[in-house]
């Protein structure tokens, strides 16, 4: 079974700190973010991002979320990997559902999507069990 999502989010908190800093070199960070969602996800969810920067500015970020809420008449969690990068005010990622993370109605449940956020927030997954 596969299903394809889009929804948006609303970043609600954003809180990073740098974890290394040295003089020449590129800044990096850590943030632990939270977002609601609505749309075809309807919830809350949790983000830890390692994040390089570029002297200009850009950044390269990985990071880890997991998403609790509903998609459809589905409940539970979902944990998706993001990559990608930060230019131009707009963040981009590749996204993978990670199989075996999620819960509820979400176990078992892989999937890859896109995020698009300048600055509000566009996600599309497809979800495939």
């Amino acid at each position: 079974m596969s299903t394809k999502i889009s929804a948006t989010f609303e970043v609600t908190n954003w809180d990073e700190k740098p974890f290394d800093e040295h003089e020449g070199a590129a800044k990096l960070t850590t943030a632990a973010v939270t977002k609601t969602y609505s749309g075809g996800i309807e919830g809350t969810s949790v983000t830890e991002w390692l994040m390089g920067y570029a002297d200009d500015g850009t950044a390269t970020f990985v990071g880890i979320e997991r998403i609790d809420g509903s998609v459809g008449d589905r409940r539970g969690t979902l944990v998706l990997r993001h990559v990608g990068t930060y230019a131009a005010d707009a963040a981009k990622a590749e996204l993978v559902v990670l199989a075996g993370c999620g819960s509820g109605d979400f176990s078992g449940v892989g999937g890859t999507g896109d995020l698009l956020a300048d600055p509000s927030g566009k996600v599309e997954l497809q979800l495939d069990r």
